[in-house]
């Protein structure tokens, strides 16, 4: 079981910046892909960055070159940070932990989320 808490969520206004952290509680956080998915009032869970163990990123064509995933294996972190954010972006932002078996089953872990709005 891995155990996920988010943090950085917040109030900020059109174009400016946010840094979201996600802190796992395994051992074996090397392991996992990680990611950041968000969710708006009213809207389906989206993807908006992931990084694999071995450091390769992949993005959502709606943030790029605006939003940045990184992570730390030795702190068991992951982070979002986010630039130029718009009021699109507003929703509540989640941290997954996925791991792949060698029978190509998917665990996944979830995070409680955190809120972010962007507003004026």
């Amino acid at each position: 079981q891995v155990q996920l808490v988010e943090s950085g969520g917040g109030l900020v206004q059109p174009g400016g910046s946010l840094r979201l952290s996600c802190a796992a509680s395994t051992s074996r956080f090397s392991i996992y892909t990680m990611g950041w998915y968000r969710q708006a009032p009213g809207k389906q869970r989206e993807l908006v960055a992931t990084i694999t163990s071995g450091g390769s990123t992949n993005c959502a064509d709606s943030v790029k070159g605006r939003f940045t995933i990184s992570r730390d294996n030795a702190k068991k972190m992951v982070y979002l940070q986010m630039n130029t954010l718009k009021a699109e972006d507003t929703a509540v932002y989640y941290c997954n932990a996925r791991e792949t078996l060698w029978d190509r089953t998917r665990n996944d872990y979830w995070g409680q989320g955190t809120q972010v709005t962007v507003s004026s």
